[in-house]
């Protein structure tokens, strides 16, 4: 089964050696994403969280799929008291359609202005 290895334009090139995407059969992994270069950047965790999603709902709709065929996410947190608005946001995104999840808190991201970081595995 070939790989599909799939770059967004509209979610600026990647600066380093990564795919957005990779789908593989009928499943697309994408990789981390943040807020970075959005107006959401320096906003709190819960409009970064949100920022990330349309990104990925970008890529789900590439593949003929929505924010509902997130199979699982991993979170990855600077500051675990952020949690509480990142699980309302989450709440909010997913309504009854709720992916596996893993959390993991990471002393930094890559800016300082960064308080979230999600990938996804999404069923396309």
């Amino acid at each position: 089964m070939a790989l599909v290895r799939q770059n967004f334009e509209e979610l600026g090139l990647p600066a380093g050696p990564y795919s957005h995407a990779v789908r593989h059969g009928q499943t697309v992994y994408t990789s981390g994403f943040t807020a970075f270069g959005t107006p959401a950047q320096s906003a709190s965790a819960g409009p970064q969280v949100r920022e990330i999603f349309d990104q990925l709902q970008i890529i789900a709709t590439h593949f003929g799929g929505s924010l509902k065929d997130i199979v699982k996410v991993t979170v990855f947190v600077t500051d675990m008291a952020d949690l509480p608005a990142i699980r309302s946001a989450l709440s909010d995104l997913y309504e009854k359609d709720i992916p596996a999840s893993s959390l993991v808190c990471v002393a930094a991201l890559f800016h300082a202005d960064l308080r979230v970081e999600i990938e996804a595995i999404i069923a396309s």
